[in-house]
């Protein structure tokens, strides 16, 4: 058993039953509260009927991939300490933390909205991530706004 950890890995995560995407699942996850799955899970498909019917020209499943691309942040900023001084350095983000971000911006502004249902705020949200719109998306632009003020500091990466 040596080198075997028990952590849940991608490898073990299980596509969901409707869509058949891993990354579905994986979002699911990070949605659900309290270990309640199948709340989480109607939650997700009302969303994406909401979206369906929205949209009528373009999957649900397609506007679910392209709003998580599209708010998919391709730099960062990570603080590091040299000569005393913190430096915000601008560096590059892997595939894996990329993926992670998106899922937590959008559920960030899903969870940030008030008044109506979950499943039309992260209907919503997704369609807004979609057109390159919504609080997902100015927060990605944040952040890539911030890695080009401080890209004096790009020297710092290492």
């Amino acid at each position: 058993m040596a080198g075997k950890s028990f952590t849940k890995s991608a490898e073990q995560l299980q596509p969901d039953p409707r869509y058949g995407s891993k990354i579905v699942s994986k979002f699911m996850n990070c949605l659900m509260f309290d270990g309640k799955k199948s709340v989480a899970q109607r939650v997700f498909y009302d969303a994406m009927d909401i979206v369906a019917s929205k949209i009528k020209d373009v999957e649900p499943l397609e506007v679910f991939e392209t709003a998580l691309n599209n708010v998919k942040p391709a730099i960062e900023v990570r603080s590091k300490r040299i000569g005393g001084q913190n430096y915000q350095v601008p560096m590059q983000v892997n595939r894996k933390r990329q993926q992670s971000l998106a899922i937590r911006w959008i559920l960030l502004a899903v969870r940030g909205g008030t008044g109506s249902p979950t499943s039309q705020r992260l209907a919503a949200e997704l369609m807004a991530a979609y057109k390159r719109e919504g609080t997902a998306m100015q927060t990605r632009t944040n952040v890539h706004r911030m890695a080009d003020a401080n890209k004096a500091f790009a020297h710092f990466a290492w």
